[in-house]
């Protein structure tokens, strides 16, 4: 048994809203598959597929009040690339953010619900990501959450340092899920949460269980009857284990 990252997991006060500027940052489609949530894709995309993680806006009353503990890194081909993207991201209502980044060759900005984001230099690593370079994960371990989600999917290590951990499709293609050591603690829950999704002849119960073995947690945020089981990573990062599929 083995689950896959399917999709990252935004809260957003207006998802519709929100959903249109990251469907106009990331070039994808807009669909929705019931009221309150807003889901994007690329154009012509078979879900799910490891060669792209969607977008999945869902609507919550609740404000942001803290930085963001998962982000995406946006990839560019070029120093003008990137200066185009920074000033077309603007335009579509993206500000500057600054998260203590000091001088680098990347620039940290904030969709419209002040969600952090970067839009990455050009690098070789991600020239075959599509527009999403990597999902970014602040952690204090990166060693111990590379060994959880080593075991949690069936995605391949890349690399792991003090530093940081880095996974990507076996399959090689898509975007790089990436755990990067900050010095910050996790306060209340993660309004940007990763979902997982078994293969679809794996049984979920067992597969949470599997899980729950490997570290994680259950998780009740008051989710009732859903489809989906809540857990928590070691480090208490929430991610919804999906239905089979």
């Amino acid at each position: 048994m083995a689950t896959r990252l399917v999709q990252v997991n935004m809260k957003a006060r207006d998802d519709s809203a929100l959903g249109a500027f990251w469907a106009a940052a990331l070039g994808w489609e807009v669909s929705s598959e019931g009221p309150g949530v807003t889901n994007l894709e690329p154009e012509g995309f078979v879900y799910p597929d490891a060669v792209a993680v969607c977008l999945d806006l869902v609507v919550s009353p609740e404000p942001k009040t803290v930085k963001n503990r998962v982000h995406v890194d946006l990839a560019t081909t070029s120093a003008a690339q990137q200066a185009e993207m920074v000033t077309r991201l603007k335009d579509l209502g993206a500000t500057p953010a600054d998260v203590g980044q000091g001088d680098v060759p990347w620039t940290v900005m904030a969709d419209p619900e002040g969600n952090e984001f970067c839009v990455l230099d050009p690098r070789p690593l991600y020239r075959d990501t599509g527009p999403i370079a990597a999902v970014v994960v602040d952690c204090a371990d990166p060693r111990a959450m590379a060994r959880f989600w080593g075991s949690a999917m069936d995605w391949i290590l890349h690399e792991v340092t003090d530093h940081d951990a880095v996974l990507r499709s076996a399959k090689g293609v898509g975007p790089y899920l990436q755990f990067l050591r900050t010095p910050d603690a996790k306060t209340g829950w993660n309004r940007v949460h990763l979902d997982v999704r078994p293969y679809p002849s794996d049984d979920p119960e067992a597969e949470a269980a599997r899980l729950r073995n490997l570290g994680a947690t259950s998780i009740d945020l008051g989710q009732d009857d859903v489809p989906w089981t809540v857990l928590a990573d070691p480090e208490g990062n929430e991610f919804c284990l999906l239905a089979p599929g």
